[in-house]
């Protein structure tokens, strides 16, 4: 179940459990054995958590929960009112129904390279970065395609404001990437998540017009292989697809029937349909 659940929160109820263990064990076995079985119990869940970060982040959300509160200088002195507003804070920069897209992860600036050679673009072509986040993935595509219309789409009220300040020449707008239309546009580029990979393939073989791409940093479509991939420098890798999906050069792999998302069976029937 914890594998469907969007992230984080998954990571929120480990750590809202392993603050409940702790809270029900400490009477009878004592502060120190009522903090090791939650502790133990933050790593048994996190067992449960792709890839690997997300497993570090539910095995340690609890003692450094602990570390925070208690330690020297710890927070638990702060007022209530304090941690309201930093929630409020955090509601706003990354609102509740942006939950199921990435969170803020920067596009390296070195991530793209090669990309303008392996798929090539007239000068004056439509490219969006869905999901801009501060503009870093913007400022790696100018880099690719100087002469291009760049174009960012961000949920986000105050990110989208301090993109649209850091990237001037591009036309940044708050939008719901999964809703706005993406039919006038010669590349897609995506920083996404594993779980938003097979909704992407979707929306891109159904609204990107013929002779387009797809481009997404770290994680791959799922069923489709790519018209060109590298691993680039540190642990990003690159992935790019031109429409229509399944055309001729990329090979559909079938994902077996137990295993397909919904998405997925969608992107396989309309695969089935050309």
């Amino acid at each position: 179940m914890m594998r469907r659940l969007p992230w984080p929160a998954p990571a929120l109820l480990a750590w809202a459990g392993a603050w409940l263990v702790y809270a029900a064990l400490q009477s009878t076995l004592g502060p120190l054995a009522a903090w090791l079985a939650a502790c133990f119990l933050g790593v048994l869940a996190s067992l449960l958590a792709t890839p690997w970060w997300r497993r570090l982040a539910v095995a340690a959300g609890f003692p450094l929960s602990c570390l925070m509160l208690w330690g020297p200088g710890g927070l638990a002195a702060i007022s209530p009112w304090l941690w309201l507003a930093a929630l409020g804070l955090l509601t706003l920069v990354y609102p509740l129904n942006a939950w199921r897209d990435a969170p803020l992860f920067p596009t390296p600036t070195d991530a793209l390279q090669g990309l303008a050679d392996a798929a090539p673009l007239p000068d004056g072509a439509a490219v969006l970065d869905a999901g801009c986040g501060l503009g870093d993935g913007l400022r790696a595509l100018r880099g690719q395609y100087p002469q291009a219309r760049l174009n960012g789409m961000e949920w986000s009220w105050p990110l989208r404001w301090l993109c649209a300040l850091r990237c001037p020449w591009a036309r940044v707008r708050r939008a719901d990437i999964w809703l706005a239309d993406w039919s006038g546009y010669q590349m897609v580029y995506l920083f996404q998540r594993p779980e938003s990979m097979g909704r992407a393939a979707v929306k891109a073989a159904t609204e990107l017009p013929e002779g387009a791409w797809l481009v997404s940093l770290d994680f791959a479509l799922p069923g489709v292989e790519p018209s060109w991939q590298r691993q680039g420098p540190g642990r990003h890798s690159l992935w790019v697809y031109r429409m229509p999906l399944g055309g001729a050069g990329e090979a559909v792999v079938h994902v077996p029937e137990p295993e397909e998302t919904p998405y997925e069976k969608a992107l396989r029937e309309l695969q089935e349909r050309r």
